[in-house]
């Protein structure tokens, strides 16, 4: 019989769940444990169901790639294996009773961080206790990859491909340093490099930091419902992963591969303003475009906010988020939305200090004033600086950019272009819609007509753009 602290604990657990969400659960208890359907199932009762860490791997492996990665459901394992049913001992050996499988996805997706913590301890090490930093950042690595393969074993990443995409594995470590940075001791200190590896965390600042870095929630959250294929496809309460990969256009087809990772593209589009976060579209890469600065205006200017990425000579990647539609003019624009960022060889954003709103700057054939493309600091001394004369650049920020509080994002103060990307972000605005397929021929009929009388044919109708259809793109 079923204990009466234990059948209460379990219902309450339960109860978290809509009714279709229960019989999912129980779906994939009954597939795990191998008595669906079976004779076996009439001696249920008998026989009390379990799942083992042989079944996990199996359903893993039942597929010719496995959806998660074997050390993430090794994790899994130790998390649901770690819940003490009271009134049993601890020692339940291998199995996982039905209690335990329903209490860990109850905690896990629908708890608070205080519920989460004692399973994340043992995901993180099987013996719990204090945790070094070197275990807990092999934790969050394992999390963030198994993430970006569930993605794209599941064909959710939107466009996106591990091919169009730079190579994640740098990323991922970026990634997962930079959500360990927030790692605080209970005194307020952060113990940096090689000194936060051999750093003992106990319980209590451990679960400060899942309070304080949601990422860690939304990709457990993302690994058990993409990775065992349960809760996914029902109209989730919370929309925190929504939006963890926006939609990709302009891309496709094109035999392009981004700068971006998607590690780095999964953390920049969690720092956008939320109604921006659902798609991003390519509007310039020198690449196909060329490397000219009036190239890069013409695709850029009034096509709403965006993202600029540069990667220098030295392998460097940084860039900024332009809260507004570029405009060509000699003074600052932009609001208190943008900010810069690193990609690597750290990844990190920088936002607003409130010092100054030299947000962005765009100044083009001007005598006067500085011509090219700037974000934060001064004229001379930007955190961003892209020259007119295409191909210089500079990042001088001794010892922070005063708009941005960044250090130096180049490998050199004074830097050498090799590739840039400009991506809108969110919806475009309705002025750039139709106008930005046209060229000033369009617009002008007479012009049109004053070049076919004198028997020149229009340069521009080869060079345009293809118009990419808003769906199917992914």
């Amino acid at each position: 019989k079923m204990g009466n602290a234990e059948s209460n604990a379990y219902q309450n657990h339960l109860s978290r769940f809509l009714p279709e969400e229960q019989s999912d659960i129980d779906g994939l208890f009954d597939t795990l444990s191998g008595s669906s359907g079976s004779a076996g199932a009439k001696n249920a009762k008998a026989a009390k169901k379990t799942v083992t860490l042989a079944a996990l791997q199996a359903r893993q492996s039942a597929h010719t790639r496995e959806p998660l990665p074997q050390p993430m459901t090794a994790r899994l394992y130790n998390g649901m294996k770690s819940i003490d049913l009271p009134g049993k001992s601890s020692g339940l050996g291998e199995q996982i009773a039905k209690e335990q499988f329903v209490i860990f996805m109850s905690n896990l997706l629908k708890g608070n961080a205080d519920e989460k913590i004692s399973i994340i301890m043992r995901m993180i090490a099987k013996a719990g206790g204090p945790l070094k930093g070197k275990q807990i950042q092999e934790f969050t690595e394992d999390l963030i990859t198994s993430v970006i393969h569930v993605l794209s074993y599941r064909k959710e990443l939107k466009g996106w491909s591990l091919e169009n995409t730079r190579d994640s594995s740098s990323g991922v470590k970026a990634l997962a340093s930079e959500l360990l940075s927030e790692l605080k001791l209970p005194d307020g200190t952060k113990p940096v490099g090689s000194q936060l590896l051999e750093t003992n965390f106990d319980q209590s600042v451990i679960e400060d930091w899942v309070y304080r870095v949601p990422q860690i929630s939304v990709f457990l959250s993302v690994v058990i419902r993409q990775g065992l294929h349960v809760l996914h496809s029902l109209p989730d309460q919370t929309n925190d992963i929504l939006n963890l990969v926006p939609h990709c256009k302009g891309i496709k087809g094109r035999g392009l591969v981004s700068l971006f990772d998607i590690p780095a593209i999964i953390y920049i589009n969690s720092h956008l303003p939320a109604e921006m976060q659902h798609k991003w579209q390519l509007l310039f890469s020198s690449r196909l475009h060329g490397e000219s600065f009036s190239q890069l205006c013409a695709h850029i200017v009034n096509k709403g906010p965006c993202l600029v990425i540069i990667r220098d000579l030295d392998g460097f990647l940084f860039g900024g988020f332009a809260s507004h539609s570029w405009e060509v003019k000699p003074q600052f624009q932009g609001d208190n939305r943008c900010f810069l960022f690193s990609v690597f060889p750290t990844l990190a954003v920088y936002t607003y200090t409130g010092y100054n709103d030299h947000y962005m700057y765009l100044n083009h054939g001007q005598q006067t004033m500085p011509n090219g493309l700037g974000m934060g600091g001064q004229h001379g001394y930007f955190g961003l600086w892209i020259d007119s004369d295409y191909g210089k650049g500079h990042s001088k920020a001794k010892p922070r950019c005063t708009t941005y509080n960044s250090p130096q994002l180049a490998a050199k103060e004074d830097f050498t272009l090799d590739a840039m990307e400009v991506w809108a972000v969110g919806d475009a605005p309705e002025s750039a819609g139709r106008k930005g397929k046209k060229s000033i021929l369009d617009v002008d009929p007479q012009a049109q007509a004053l070049l076919e009388m004198a028997g020149k044919s229009r340069q521009s109708e080869g060079l345009r753009e293809p118009v990419e259809e808003d769906e199917g793109d992914d």
